[in-house]
């Protein structure tokens, strides 16, 4: 619409050009009137002017506004060619409104920027970034607290005053997270990502201080040891007593002594003998206890190996085919074609399928077509090997606390088998997870990282 009036204003003043030069044409053809000319000749001088100033305002008006979006500059307006007509009026009206909405997306990002600024420098969590030379990029005021550097400018700063926290910053791979002990009262969690601008690559870092919460959660897991080993104790302690006390009364009551002997009735004899046999049993399980206690807390250090996933996955079906056989369960593996090596302490991972698999022989009990599934899935970064049974699932009050250390759902078990499993899994920096429907199904999940 703009330049459909711009148009028509050129062609009006060109028009009005060539019927000017027309009549000094005329005139000078005739001579009839100089002086006419003269006057004539000025006035098409000054039309020739204002054609130019015409269209070349509309020239310099459009790059005026690309400068004000180059530069940013949205602080002047367009308004002083109103006077030169409704189409420049509309043109300056059209340029103001684009201004506008340029100032006011800056103005709101100003704000958005505000906003994450401050964010970033009141969140209780570090955040570092930084160039391949060590340039800083964001660095906000818990970074500094954390590190205990209070003047960071570049990366050597933080080397003098932190080379062991330069050295974790430079080698952390993105995607990666590692810990470190700054000193007594701050224990930092790392973790990494890479982010490209432009054409730099900038590692960001955010640091976390969980000293709290490891304190919380030791505080806790001593809490729920404590309540176990009383659970336990007291579970063998106060029978014994209550049976010594038993047998107590019994001597009172029962022995009769004589010049060189005692004697008692047949009854009595046998129930303390009952009682003795209980002590016996009573007592044994506690040393059982104290035993599995043990081994959860002594496991030894993986020694780690380049094993066959699928070669692992066999041995342990040949060392469990006779029970697979006898309670005619069927146990299906779903392999891939090509074999994934796993960097771990064989045994150990023995005893982890080993234990997972009974577990789940032992679900299978009321279950008519018993079945148990092995599949191994590979993504990008990690290894997944699920296992899963089709018996009859864990209750989702249970499901949370299967791996609390001596918690058991079985009427014969100790509840250290899953507890030790995910700790071996956590020495091998892996992870052991389940998911259950009830009566449906219940499936271990065991990830493996990827290692070159």
């Amino acid at each position: 619409m703009i330049f459909r009036k711009f148009s028509f204003g050129v062609i009006i003043r060109l028009l009005l050009v060539f019927v000017v030069m027309a009549f000094i044409a005329y005139l000078i053809q005739t001579n009839a009137n100089y002086l006419g000319s003269a006057i004539l000749s000025i006035l098409l001088f000054f039309q020739f002017i204002e054609l130019y100033h015409y269209v070349t305002s509309i020239n310099k008006k459009v790059v005026r506004f690309l400068e004000s979006v180059k530069y940013s500059d949205f602080s002047s307006g367009f308004s002083t060619d109103n006077k030169m007509g409704k189409s420049f009026k509309e043109l300056n009206k059209s340029f103001n409104e684009v201004l506008e909405v340029f100032r006011n997306t800056r103005a709101e990002k100003e704000q958005n920027l505000i906003m994450l600024s401050t964010i970033l420098q009141n969140i209780q969590t570090g955040i570092i970034s930084f160039d391949a030379s060590g340039e800083i990029g964001i660095l906000n005021s818990m970074s500094k607290k954390l590190l205990l550097t209070p003047q960071i400018k570049n990366l050597s700063d933080i080397k003098r005053s932190q080379p062991a926290i330069y050295d974790k910053l430079i080698n952390l791979k993105p995607g990666k997270s590692d810990l470190i002990n700054v000193n007594a009262d701050i224990k930092l969690s790392l973790n990494s990502t890479i982010l490209r601008l432009g054409t730099k690559d900038w590692k960001i870092v955010t640091m976390h201080n969980i000293y709290s919460e490891l304190q919380q959660n030791e505080l806790y897991a001593w809490q729920n040891l404590t309540k176990v080993l009383r659970h336990e104790i007291m579970n063998s302690i106060t029978p014994i007593a209550s049976l010594v006390n038993s047998m107590n009364d019994i001597m009172e009551e029962d022995l009769t002594k004589h010049s060189d002997s005692y004697t008692m009735p047949f009854e009595a004899h046998e129930d303390l003998q009952l009682g003795l046999k209980t002590i016996e049993n009573r007592s044994r399980g506690l040393i059982n206890f104290i035993n599995a206690y043990r081994d959860y807390t002594n496991i030894p250090a993986p020694k780690f190996e380049k094993i066959s996933a699928r070669q692992l996955l066999l041995y342990v079906q040949k060392l469990l085919q006779e029970d697979l056989n006898h309670y005619k369960i069927e146990l299906k593996l779903n392999l891939p074609e090509n074999d994934i090596s796993l960097w771990a302490d064989e045994e150990q991972l023995q005893l982890i399928f080993i234990n997972l698999l009974k577990n789940a022989m032992e679900a299978l009990s009321e279950t008519e077509k018993p079945l148990i599934s092995i599949t191994i899935i590979t993504t990008q970064n990690f290894y997944y090997i699920n296992i899963e049974d089709n018996g009859e699932g864990i209750v989702p009050e249970a499901l949370d606390r299967i791996f609390i250390p001596f918690f058991t759902t079985k009427k014969q078990g100790s509840g250290i088998g899953l507890a030790l499993s995910r700790q071996i899994m956590q020495l091998h920096k892996g992870k052991l997870s389940v998911s259950s429907t009830p009566g449906v199904n219940t499936t271990f999940t065991l990830q493996f990282p990827k290692v070159s």
